[in-house]
């Protein structure tokens, strides 16, 4: 089809110019939309292996990242987003290298995340075979208003879903959400011995008290039992995969790996091979700005994405308790949601021992009034992103170092780092 060719040739073109300004794009996917506005359909026409959706508040490009490597190391071709870019722009933007002219992807798989609001648009044009929903939390209130909103659309995509759905037994609003499908549903969580860890990983909300009464664990559902803090076992009712020991530490992200695992042996069947996940998850690096430790001047900094009161409590509950050099970052762009009100939602008394050495950003200073109601110290509030990274690591040269930031924050402090450092840029792998 001439529009769907030309579509592609317009696509790979934006994208190659795109790259040469310094990184991925959703323009791209514009580019190729605007010419054929059905090509995202088009594209996904031919793959059977499977087509996935990964949404949720929390985790999808750490789980996105942890399914596709599982799906790899069993021999399966997968098209992923690896940026993260997660609206259907982004995406297309991600598969235009792989499409030829005619349109149509050869893939054994496609496993892309999306944001709730997104994969909305992305079901009007894809029935994925699959979804895979992890959480559902405050975040970005001027876009997704209220947690009921946010969890209706999961349960949209789940219902939209022709397989089959892996679902976290342990959030109330997923659970209610998947309870009422009529597709076979999977279900990962933790392990009855660390049930008490539940009410940092979750929103509560008085009306779910009783939703979450121990489900029994059925054939394909799977229970995360750690072993320390990145070392754990997946337990199924037939085979155990681990001890896995993952490069990013902390349960979010093993709770991120069970989930992942899951939905690999849901679409492997008996393909599925316990010691090859195994393997492959500890292979997994932390994707850019989740955990990531960039080496500067020889002693760590560690990045760590915070966009929601959840997320934040999660973070500051695996990292924070080590009291090393810490700054914080916090824009309001339109990426990051414009209302912070959330930050007055998150507990910072795991910062107080130590305190802050720089709060950054555009509020910067609405971040260091927030430490203050918490009695936590801010020596320093430097605006300036580059400029406030230049005064942290001068003022903590030979210690570890951390930085929690909002994703817009992230990803300059991230353009930074890359090209002081060598590092990979956004969208592309370190080298192994």
């Amino acid at each position: 089809m001439l529009r769907t060719a030309a579509a592609v040739v317009a696509g790979k073109t934006a994208r190659a110019l795109a790259r040469r300004r310094g990184g991925g794009s959703a323009f791209p996917g514009l580019v190729a939309e605007r010419l054929d506005p059905r090509i995202l359909g088009r594209a996904l026409a031919e793959v059977r292996g499977g087509i996935v959706v990964v949404s949720g508040t929390n985790g999808k490009t750490t789980t996105t990242k942890m399914l596709v490597a599982l799906l790899r190391a069993h021999g399966r071709s997968v098209v992923t987003n690896p940026t993260g870019s997660n609206f259907t722009r982004g995406v297309l933007s991600e598969m235009l290298p792989q499409l030829p002219l005619s349109g149509r992807l050869r893939s054994d798989m496609v496993v892309v995340e999306l944001d709730e609001a997104h994969a909305m648009r992305f079901i009007e044009q894809v029935a994925p075979t699959h979804a895979l929903l992890l959480n559902v939390a405050r975040d970005q209130l001027d876009r997704f208003a209220e947690i009921d909103h946010t969890a209706d659309l999961l349960a949209r995509l789940g219902a939209a879903s022709t397989q089959g759905v892996v679902a976290n037994a342990d959030d109330p609003f997923i659970a209610r959400a998947a309870d009422a499908l009529s597709v076979p549903v999977r279900w990962f969580g933790l392990d009855a011995s660390i049930a008490d860890r539940l009410p940092e990983l979750t929103e509560h909300d008085a009306r779910f008290e009783d939703d979450l009464a121990a489900r029994e664990a059925g054939p394909g559902d799977a229970r995360l039992r750690p072993r320390d803090e990145r070392a754990f076992d997946v337990v199924f009712d037939d085979v155990t995969v681990g001890p896995v020991t993952l490069q990013q530490r902390g349960l979010a992200a093993m709770i991120n790996a069970t989930a992942a695992t899951t939905t690999a042996r849901l679409l492997l069947g008996d393909a599925f091979d316990a010691d090859r996940c195994a393997r492959a998850l500890a292979a997994v690096r932390p994707p850019f700005g989740r955990g990531e430790v960039v080496v500067v001047d020889g002693q760590p900094l560690e990045l760590v994405l915070v966009k929601n009161p959840a997320g934040f409590g999660v973070a500051l509950s695996t990292y924070g308790a080590s009291p090393v050099a810490t700054m914080v970052a916090i824009n309001d762009n339109d990426a990051d949601g414009r209302d912070v009100s959330w930050l007055y939602d998150v507990s910072f008394a795991s910062l107080r021992e130590r305190g802050v050495a720089l709060t950054s950003g555009v509020r910067a200073y609405d971040m260091a009034l927030r430490l203050h109601y918490d009695d936590v110290a801010t020596e320093r509030v430097v605006p300036d992103l580059e400029e406030a990274l230049d005064a942290f690591v001068a003022a903590h040269p030979e210690e570890p170092k951390r930085v929690f930031c909002t994703y817009t924050a992230m990803m300059a402090l991230r353009r930074t780092l890359a090209a002081r450092y060598g590092l990979a840029h956004f969208g592309e792998e370190a080298p192994a």
